[in-house]
């Protein structure tokens, strides 16, 4: 037992001084580190963010807030062509029920007699990763049955045959529980897509039509407070940490 409670709160408080001060993993045998926990100077902050994306207790962390009058997402510095991506991301909570459309394995919808999406209102948070400067090639984040991963501009576009469509779309939900730490392992190479999250193989070699040779990375902004100060039931609460990459 302590009796000196002067050497009880300098041990508490080195504890707490620690675990806020929580460095990164280091980096993988081949990886370049893009987040050292400490700062942001491997991405470029949205001008007039007003410190939305910011870092806290050595993650990346975002409110949904951003002030930027224009794009409000968070990009890397760097440009990249064909690359693999680690990077741990986690939903802090969510923000509402979303109408949730009822996704098939083909990427495919389910439709009812007047042709549009049914749905079913369900918990969401929305954010994801942009791949390739273009926020078309994203690979979603967020409370889907589908799971995350899935390149929502690719399966989203009935004008692509079924079978790209299918590609992009996860074969199974691999996500953790709100509030855990999930990890994604993003390859590309040339046009070709492979993901896996928390160990699961869930993208594999899918095409993405049109992809540019090389483009920016992104950590998406989505949705935010409505004018009543209510948050939009889709957004991107999260946090991000352990980011490595390596060119091929």
């Amino acid at each position: 037992m302590m009796k000196n409670p002067a050497l009880f709160l300098l041990a508490a408080f080195a504890v707490l001084t620690l675990t806020a001060t929580a460095s990164p993993d280091p980096a993988p045998e081949g990886y370049q580190s893009l987040f050292n926990g400490k700062d942001l100077g491997s991405w470029t902050v949205p001008e007039g963010d007003n410190g939305h994306w910011k870092v806290l207790d050595g993650v990346i962390d975002y409110d949904a807030q951003s002030e930027a009058k224009e794009d409000k997402n968070l990009w890397t510095v760097e440009e990249y062509g064909d690359f693999e991506l680690r990077i741990d991301w986690r939903i802090k909570e969510t923000t509402g029920f979303y109408d949730v459309p009822y996704v098939l394995p083909d990427g495919s919808t389910v439709k009812g007699p007047d042709g549009k999406n049914l749905t079913h209102p369900m918990p969401n948070a929305d954010s994801g990763i942009y791949l390739r400067g273009m926020s078309k090639y994203q690979l979603n984040i967020w409370c889907w049955p589908i799971g995350s991963g899935e390149v929502y501009g690719i399966r989203n576009n009935e004008s692509l045959p079924q079978e790209i469509r299918a590609g992009v779309t996860p074969n199974r939900k691999a996500d953790n529980t709100v509030g855990e730490w999930n990890t994604f392992i993003i390859t590309m190479k040339g046009d070709r897509l492979t993901v896996v999250l928390n160990g699961h193989t869930i993208i594999e070699k899918a095409l993405l039509p049109e992809v540019p040779e090389k483009g920016r990375i992104a950590l998406q902004h989505h949705g935010g407070k409505k004018a009543d100060g209510t948050w939009s039931p889709a957004s991107s609460l999260v946090q991000f940490r352990n980011i490595f990459i390596k060119p091929l």
